[in-house]
């Protein structure tokens, strides 16, 4: 035990699985999106109840709310992916949970959902988006199969398709709060009165700038990698916010052309500036000051102006000189390559599918998709519902099972008390609220705060859970809050059980899966530089797509790292393999900018080169054995 100072005490530090349960993202308000989602939900329910349609109206408030979740910062273009996508896949899950609920019995029922929970579980590990997909697609089934609607079947599929297609015109058509609208000097260029439909991808492509300058400030002091990793995900964001369709193809497309050069001339400042990170080398402040004129410049829409060039003493220097007056150039010109779009074939997304990752992703969520399936009508046919639907436990379980949810001990603690201080709360305005313009009424405000509610698992899910239970009343089913509980700690209970089985194979498959992926990516780009080639794009083509991979490998590698001890041993040593990943990325970086300047390398960078790849495989061999002692 080490010894504490005198007069001084020692905080002992929480368990990780219970730290991230009690943490919360922080930032500033979503107003645009609170706005949206308080036109979306309520106003359909009420033009619903108005026309005798309410269980029709259930459907596309639902739809809404599923999609409001999935409405996250980021650009218009983005919104229709991120939305559109998981809305038809929930369209689908819910046509066929309705017939199969209709016209199957009990164990075909089971079987259905759970291969169904099998392909939601498999594509859900492909990324974001696809996770939404899956979890849509397995949510919609549950509802469709649990609550079957007095309506047919194929009513509630144009239901559901309106209610999200509602939220994602609302998402398109207004315009976001305090969004610039152009300098006045230069509407000739730009037609000031569509320009908010690209706030998103500008404030992207701004904050790597922003990002880039702020590396740069801390060249050669401690904080160096962290800002490095703050670029990465700025870099990330503006990929994703500039990769989606075109929303005018003719009118917007000079504005568009200039956001891609503009993005584009980011990628060799932000080169330079890890070369001048790994370099531990001090930058001057005037050589600061030009990315933040240029990140000051994407906001505004104008030109770039003068910008302050940084002496040319050294190689990483004379590049960052270089990428300054590349970047003013193309600010001027408006046009530059096109560099956004991240390259994944339809062979390397079954590969994930296919792959470990996905198919413990996919065994985990089928069982317990399947077995909350079975537990939830057994439950029902034996009369120990309060209530007419069974839809809560496997809808339930399907969050629950989540890993980009968080760990999974963190899930149940927060699905567990979202939910009992949700139905409570619900109870409470049942007794007091009118029907059903108080139903309405709290459905409209609900799907207000569940932008702002998304910053933590608990708080969302006391959301939706007061919000769902509006809708289901308002359709005519009876206040079961009670009941509610009762499945979400059976839920519960369910995913803990499945979430500790082996599964077939080696554990952590998500993990490797990941680190694999960015030691490809890694490697793929280390052969390019060395290989001496002069294409320039594909380099930072491959050089986006390594720092991206490994991004994605630290944030699986932190998830499985706070799940109980029996679980986060699984993943030991992979950090580590993930650290040696990204200092050989940042010195395969250094090279390029100096091997660009000189031809020829240093001998820090070659033996540099040499130490990372040999303690890779020194790293690798201790994980693999510490798996073989945890198995």
């Amino acid at each position: 035990m080490s010894p504490t100072a005198p007069g001084t005490s020692q905080k002992p530090a929480l368990p990780p699985w219970l730290a991230h349960a009690l943490r919360a993202q922080r930032g500033p308000v979503p107003w645009a999106a609170v706005a949206r989602g308080a036109l979306a939900g309520g106003p359909l329910l009420l033009a619903a109840v108005l026309a005798d349609r309410a269980f029709l109206g259930v459907v596309a408030a639902i739809a809404a709310m599923l999609a409001g979740i999935n409405d996250r910062p980021g650009s218009r273009r983005t919104s229709v992916r991120r939305i559109g996508v998981p809305a038809l896949a929930g369209a689908v899950g819910l046509l066929v949970g309705t017939y199969a609920g209709q016209h199957l019995g009990a164990v075909a029922l089971t079987l259905v959902l759970t291969g169904l929970g099998l392909v939601g579980g498999g594509i859900s590990a492909v990324g974001p988006v696809a996770s939404a997909t899956g979890t849509q697609l397995l949510v919609t089934s549950a509802v469709g199969a649990g609550m079957p609607l007095p309506d047919p079947g194929w009513r509630s599929v144009p239901a559901f398709l309106a209610g999200a297609g509602w939220l994602l015109t609302l998402r398109l058509v207004l315009p976001t709060p305090g969004a610039r609208t152009g300098d006045s000097r230069h509407v000739s260029r730009i037609d000031s009165r569509l320009d908010f439909r690209f706030d998103g991808e500008r404030a992207a492509v701004a904050d790597v700038y922003d990002a880039v300058a702020a590396l740069l400030e801390a060249a050669g002091t401690a904080h160096a990698v962290a800002r490095r990793a703050a670029l990465t995900a700025a870099l990330d964001l503006a990929q994703d916010a500039l990769a989606g369709p075109r929303l005018r193809r003719y009118a917007s497309s000079a504005a568009e052309r200039r956001l891609h050069a503009q993005y584009a001339a980011a990628l060799p400042l932000g080169e330079a500036a890890t070369a001048l990170a790994w370099a531990e080398q001090a930058v001057p402040e005037r050589a600061v000051e030009g990315p933040r004129r240029l990140a000051a410049a994407v906001r505004g829409d104008t030109l770039a102006g003068p910008l302050p060039a940084p002496a040319r003493t050294a190689p990483a220097l004379r590049a960052l000189d270089d990428a300054l007056l590349h970047a003013a150039e193309a600010f001027d010109r408006g046009r530059g390559r096109d560099l956004h779009t991240r390259r994944r074939s339809v062979a390397s997304l079954a590969r994930t599918v296919l792959g470990a990752g996905g198919r413990e992703y996919a065994l985990r969520a089928g069982l317990c998709f399947g077995a909350s399936a079975a537990v939830a009508q057994a439950l029902h046919h034996g009369h120990w519902h309060a209530h007419q639907h069974w839809y809560w436990l496997p809808a339930t379980a399907v969050f629950l099972v989540k890993p980009d949810l968080g760990p999974l001990v963190s899930r149940v603690l927060c699905r567990a008390a979202g939910t009992v201080v949700g139905a409570l709360l619900f109870a409470g305005f049942a007794a007091v609220l009118p029907r059903p313009e108080g139903l309405v009424a709290l459905v409209a405000v609900c799907g207000a705060l569940v932008p702002v509610a998304a910053r933590h698992f608990a708080a969302q899910t006391t959301v939706v859970t007061v919000l769902v239970l509006a809708l289901v009343m308002a359709g005519g089913e009876p206040q079961a809050s009670v009941g509610r509980i009762g499945e979400t700690l059976l839920a519960c209970a369910i995913v803990l059980v499945v979430g500790h089985l082996p599964v077939p194979g080696q554990w952590g498959g998500g993990i490797r899966a990941r680190i694999e992926a960015a030691d490809a990516a890694a490697h793929a780009y280390l052969a390019h530089v060395l290989g001496g080639s002069d294409d320039r794009a594909t380099r930072w083509t491959l050089r986006r797509e390594a720092y991206r991979t490994l991004a994605e490998a630290r944030a699986a590698i932190a998830l499985a790292a706070a799940e109980l001890p029996a679980l986060a041993r699984h993943s030991a040593g992979a950090d580590e393999v993930a650290a040696v990943l990204e200092r050989l990325v940042d010195t395969t970086t250094a090279c390029a900018v100096h091997l660009d300047d000189t031809g020829r390398l240093t001998p820090r960078h070659a033996g540099r080169l040499a130490g990372l790849r040999d303690e890779l495989v020194m790293r690798r061999g201790r994980v693999g054995r510490s798996r073989t002692l945890a198995r």
